[in-house]
């Protein structure tokens, strides 16, 4: 079959579309043959180097948000799931540890992800567990389904889980044109909030406003956390959705009410922040670290998303080997939500 694999890490110029053998499923797996796969940010870095997730290796096929149809089973799976139209659950717990013994399965310490651990979806074919190809229905696209593994998850997990959003309430996001973000945007919109998104410039901006957003704010020519509480008549927001890390982190802690929560995730300007702690505990603020979704919680999203009828997040489509192209729009900003590769 046809893939994109590195043998060695380095820019985009060490991704290669080449042929490779192709993959056999397990007793328990599922052979799905890829019909789209979008791009994360992960992609990148573990393609820079070094790997971070337990079982990478090199060479390697990225790719970890997958969709397509299953073509060939192994012998303990039920042959009718041939012909199904599937979207991949890329989180793979080890079923053996404490946490999963506990029913955990998110806090996984095993915990395999296709694409960052194994071999993915920038490719043909790929190989699951039968038990994470979840079925959709033909009125989904592939290649929006393709969109929803990470950023969706992400987004959902931290709105709903983590930051256990209410109706009515208020909620900051920033980053509004990254995936999970225009992901949260949808997401928390249709649950009844009030959305305040943040970025910078006014094409993310108008991007944000067209998912679903009632207010932006372009963090290049405004104070956040004077914006916000502007917005929300002096009170401060119930709840801010954070990836960006310690670049926002103050504005973001500034932005809430008394008691409000910051749910945080992802290190995209740094990992290590500093802050005033009488400014926290002295006003109840609860920092949320936003963690891993269980199976059971990702099964619920998908079953929501496969009638939800969600705008589109999709920046482009682009054809597989055409991978170090999506792999440089990333890099350098100039994505809308998601990019998809088509193999």
């Amino acid at each position: 079959m046809k893939a994109v694999r590195y043998t060695e890490h380095g820019d985009e110029s060490v991704l290669r579309y080449s042929d490779v053998t192709d993959p056999e499923p397990g007793p328990a797996d599922v052979l799905v043959a890829i019909a789209a796969a979008s791009v994360n940010r992960l992609d990148l870095i573990q393609r820079a180097g070094p790997g971070l997730l337990p079982g990478y290796a090199l060479p390697h096929i990225p790719g970890m948000d997958i969709a397509g149809t299953i073509v060939a089973v192994g012998a303990d799976v039920d042959d009718a799931r041939v012909g199904e139209r599937v979207v991949l659950n890329p989180a793979i717990a080890c079923g053996r540890c404490l946490w999963c013994e506990r029913g955990g399965d998110d806090l996984c310490t095993s915990m395999m992800v296709v694409g960052a651990s194994g071999d993915g979806g920038y490719a043909e074919r790929c190989v699951v567990p039968a038990t994470h190809a979840l079925e959709i229905p033909d009125s989904v696209d592939f290649a929006e389904a393709a969109t929803w593994p990470t950023a969706y998850s992400t987004a959902w997990h931290a709105l709903f889980a983590s930051g256990e959003l209410r109706l009515g309430e208020t909620v900051v996001i920033h980053g509004a044109s990254s995936g999970v973000s225009s992901a949260a945007i949808q997401l928390a919109a249709r649950a009844g909030a009030t959305v305040i998104a943040t970025a910078r410039g006014e094409e993310k901006l108008d991007w944000a406003a067209k998912l679903g957003a009632h207010l932006t704010i372009n963090s290049q020519r405004a104070d956040i956390a004077t914006a916000v509480r502007e917005a929300t008549d002096g009170r401060g927001a119930d709840l801010v959705i954070d990836h960006v890390g310690p670049a926002l982190f103050d504005a973001s802690l500034r932005s809430l009410r008394p008691r409000g929560r910051l749910v945080f995730f992802g290190t995209t300007t740094g990992a290590r922040v500093e802050m005033s702690l009488p400014s926290v505990y002295r006003t109840g603020l609860r920092l949320i670290g936003s963690e891993n979704y269980s199976g059971a919680e990702y099964a619920a999203m998908i079953a929501h998303l496969s009638s939800a009828s969600l705008p589109s997040i999709i920046d482009r489509e682009l054809p597989l080997d055409a991978a170090g192209e999506a792999h440089r729009l990333l890099a350098r900003g100039e994505v809308l939500g998601k990019l998809v590769l088509r193999p």
